[in-house]
């Protein structure tokens, strides 16, 4: 007998080589050269040698907090591809918003592959709803004369799929875009429309992935997101949204890994996490769940009158090992069960007419036993159904019946699917024994606008899912931000995404002289932020006195209700140069404060926390910046309030370890939109004297940048 060939030994980890090493000098070393302009910053080159110490080995991680001006995007693009090429992974750079990902994919990587005369392939990865559904456009838009163009989808539907009375204009909306599909002057992508589509018109020329026909749709060989999903093959650079990203690696795939389904596989990936100080609250969004019982029922319903046609189609007396009247039967008493936990809800809990929404919190996360057993016995019910309408999309999807109405039950099993399997996400939390170990799940309820009642549950930390799904998988991530530490602190960022004990930290100082830019201002004002009105004339008395309305300015509040107090208390002619968030579409805004600051008019800016992050008011654009009080969290989120609730219970300080931490990121970012380049300068002035007079104040004060202060104590 042959002796059986001997087994290949296992690679050996990877390490960052020398060859390595040559390949970043060498992109970098045509970077200096080749960008005009071009500084030198040693903060630059102290993250390109994070990034690749975390990129050059097995499972290696990094966070590093960089300050505006750095090069962050140039930094973990020269470590970043040069090893991606020689471990033959791919790069995936995932950002928080789409604002940054249109910027990473127009400017900033098509810059740095001329540059360092590199040659990547680059797409820019979106989940399956920002791209029109070719079958709803068609849909909607019967009747019209059908396009001429250089696709063939062939003829119209008899009937139109509007599922309200559209608006004027829409039809014509469709019909156009419709159009340019077919022309070949669109590829789909919803962010890129080749006319304004309104918010309300979007889910209607989108779909789910429940609600896709996949290989029974008949336009799918010309469908926008088939074909933008078939190009990831062939990427070097992917760049996603975090949402898609988690997404992802939250999908369950074999054994014990995930990921891969959407976007290539974590193993065969490098992740960098751009804007990574949302990454934990994305995480726990992704983990989070929602019932609304009225809606869930009527729901029901209409799956009720999809099974007869489901049977009679496939042609089959049992599906997923039940029969027409057994499925029917669960259905029915699903319905049943949620109608008594509406009940049981509705008789031992009174809302507070004073809140609004009206919401209960389980304290620690611990809901009655009768609501528990009332989510366990939902819990088995859903597992259910969806173990049957899983069975029975497959059943069609794989049945030989090619019509109109197969198709349709497809997409109605897929949606149902979608449906029943949040109701199941819902009720697995809300019957879930917790570890007394860790933080547990917030629990809680509300009143829709309605007056129906929601079933809300979330993790509280995202360490947990990144520890399953992100961790252990990934072949390398770096996170990345201006603001992911305490002023170098990076516990609390550490605790919340669950940081590998391997991982390296590294706060970078900013590369502009900021101490000679700019001026920390804390004017002595008497009133403390909790004397609502009283703070709020005291801040309306020193922006009239204090703030060079012929300049550039952005104002931050804590809250629209303050906003709209100390905007009423100016003087008419200041309210005319205000312009505040909400009155119009944000960039709107934007051009009118640009122009009327070119115009020497001057312009204010009113904002909320998103005008703290992400605006880009360079040079005269913004040389003021007002923070009217500390950024700390609403302490009464269910989803924060339980967590700090957990960490009392177990002897910790919540407002040290969390409020204090999470408020400073918050604050450096709002000072973050001073000072964009070496030629800025301007100010940041604090109304709010708790800075001054509470023992956190110090350290929050030390934590910001150092900035000359002007401190009235």
């Amino acid at each position: 007998m042959a002796d059986s060939p001997t087994p290949a030994p296992p690679a050996p980890p990877r390490a960052l080589t020398d060859a390595d090493k040559d390949a970043i000098r060498a992109s970098y070393a045509r970077l200096r050269e080749s960008l005009p302009g071009y500084r030198v910053r040693a903060s630059q080159g102290q993250m390109i040698a994070a990034v690749a110490r975390a990129l050059g080995r097995e499972g290696g991680v990094a966070a590093i907090e960089a300050p505006t001006g750095t090069g962050k995007s140039m930094a973990y693009l020269l470590a970043g591809l040069p090893l991606a090429r020689a471990a033959k992974k791919k790069l995936i750079v995932a950002t928080a918003t789409v604002a940054l990902q249109e910027q990473l994919v127009q400017r900033d990587i098509p810059q740095f592959l001329r540059v360092t005369g590199n040659d990547a392939r680059v797409v820019l990865a979106k989940g399956r709803q920002r791209y029109a559904c070719v079958r709803n456009l068609q849909e909607l838009a019967s009747g019209a004369d059908a396009p001429q163009g250089g696709l063939d989808l062939g003829a119209y539907g008899e009937v139109a799929a509007w599922s309200r009375p559209p608006r004027p204009g829409e039809p014509a909306t469709v019909a156009a875009l419709l159009d340019a599909l077919v022309k070949g002057s669109w590829d789909g992508d919803i962010d890129r429309t080749p006319l304004p589509v309104e918010d309300e018109t979007r889910p209607l020329i989108t779909t789910t992935a429940g609600g896709c026909a996949g290989r029974r749709c008949a336009y799918l060989a010309h469908c926008p997101f088939v074909l933008a999903r078939n190009a990831l093959r062939e990427a070097d650079i992917v760049v996603a949204n975090q949402d898609l990203v988690l997404a992802d690696l939250m999908i369950a795939g074999d054994e014990e890994e995930s990921g891969g389904v959407l976007l290539p596989a974590p193993q065969e990936a490098f992740y960098v996490f751009d804007e990574a100080h949302h990454l934990a609250g994305k995480a726990i969004d992704r983990g989070a769940a929602e019932v609304h019982i009225a809606d869930a029922r009527r729901r029901l319903a209409r799956l009720r009158a999809q099974l007869s046609p489901t049977y009679a189609l496939v042609d089959k007396d049992r599906i997923g090992k039940l029969a027409l009247d057994e499925i029917d039967r669960t259905l029915a008493e699903l319905d049943v069960a949620l109608d008594d936990l509406d009940l049981t809800i509705d008789t031992s809990w009174t809302p507070s007419m004073d809140e609004d929404p009206p919401s209960w919190r389980a304290p620690l996360g611990v809901l009655p036993d009768d609501w528990r057993r009332a989510a366990e016995h939902l819990r088995e019910l859903t597992a259910r159904v969806v173990r049957w309408v899983s069975a029975a999309a497959r059943t069609v999807a794989e049945s030989r019946h090619e019509s109109t109405g197969s198709e349709a039950v497809a997409r109605e099993l897929g949606l149902a699917r979608e449906r029943v399997e949040r109701q199941h996400a819902a009720w697995w939390l809300w019957s879930l024994e917790d570890n007394p170990d860790y933080a547990p799940t917030a629990r809680w309820v509300t009143r829709g606008r309605d007056g129906g009642l929601v079933c809300h549950a979330s993790a509280v930390s995202a360490a947990p899912v990144l520890k399953r799904a992100l961790w252990p998988q990934a072949a390398g991530v770096v996170l990345t931000s201006a603001t992911l530490s305490a002023g170098g602190d990076f516990r609390a960022f550490a605790a919340q995404v669950g940081l590998p004990d391997h991982a390296e930290t590294l706060s970078l100082a900013s590369p502009f002289d900021l101490e000679a830019q700019a001026r920390l201002v804390v004017p002595r004002l008497k009133t403390m932020p909790d004397d609502r009105e009283g703070h709020a004339r005291e801040v309306a008395a020193w922006l009239e006195d204090g703030l060079d309305w012929r300049a550039g300015n952005l104002v931050l509040f804590t809250s629209r209700r303050k906003l709209e107090s100390v905007l009423d208390l100016l003087p008419a002619a200041r309210r005319a140069t205000v312009r505040a968030q909400g009155a119009k579409a944000k960039q709107a805004l934007l051009d009118e404060h640009a122009e009327a600051v070119a115009a020497g008019e001057g312009s204010t800016l009113f904002g909320l926390a998103s005008f703290g992050e992400g605006l880009d008011l360079p040079g005269r654009l913004c040389e003021t910046v007002v923070v009217t009080q500390l950024p700390f969290a609403v302490p009464t989120d269910p989803v924060d309030a339980t967590y700090a609730e957990w960490l009392e219970s177990n002897g910790r300080n919540a407002f040290v370890e969390v409020s204090v931490p999470n408020a400073i990121r918050t604050l450096t970012q709002y000072c973050g939109r001073l000072i964009r380049s070496e030629d800025d300068a301007g100010r940041i002035v604090i109304l709010d004297r708790r800075i001054v007079a509470k023992r956190y104040g110090a350290q929050m004060l030390r934590a910001l940048p150092p900035f000359a202060r002007e401190i009235a104590r």
